[in-house]
């Protein structure tokens, strides 16, 4: 059986101001503080002897390669990741780094904010620009309605409110 898997899909590189200097911050953080304290702990187990039955230097060395793995990581995605003008943004309809609030068929009314692939977060409603429900909304209006599928079905939604934060 074959482990060939088919390339996945390239996410937007769009970030917002704030989602970049959390990218910058966590990078910072990881090279200047967490990766030498992990070296520094590596060095120790490595000084107790036998490494291939020592669990602390096993340990270290697999974070050491998650740190490093997450450092390049960021460091090529923060290359290309673009903060877009939102002063070129039509105010009165939905686009990147809006927040919005759409009625569910079924009456719910759900509150959103469009935000890039790399700084989504389920549980403050921030959905990437490159999910189905961010796309279906995407240049509507205060009071248009659209379909979209979910992974629960389609559904039907009425755009309520859209502001954008300065």
């Amino acid at each position: 059986m074959s482990r060939w898997r088919p390339p996945s899909e390239a996410s937007t590189a769009l970030i917002t101001q704030e989602g970049r200097e959390r990218l910058r911050a966590e990078l910072q953080d990881l090279w200047q503080v967490r990766r030498p304290e992990v070296v520094k702990a590596l060095s120790a187990a490595a000084a107790e002897g036998d490494r291939s039955e020592n669990a602390e230097y096993i340990y270290r060395k697999k974070q050491l390669g998650e740190i490093d793995r997450r450092v390049r990581y960021l460091s090529k995605r923060l290359e290309v990741l673009k903060v877009p003008e939102q002063d070129k943004t039509p105010r009165d309809r939905i686009f990147f780094n809006a927040w919005f609030e759409l009625e569910h068929e079924d009456g719910d009314i759900r509150r959103y904010r469009i935000v890039g692939p790399d700084e989504t977060d389920a549980r403050r409603n921030w959905i990437s620009i490159d999910s189905p429900l961010a796309r279906a909304a995407l240049n509507k209006a205060v009071e248009m309605d659209f379909e979209v599928e979910l992974p629960t079905g389609m559904s039907s939604f009425v755009v309520i409110s859209i502001h954008y934060e300065d």
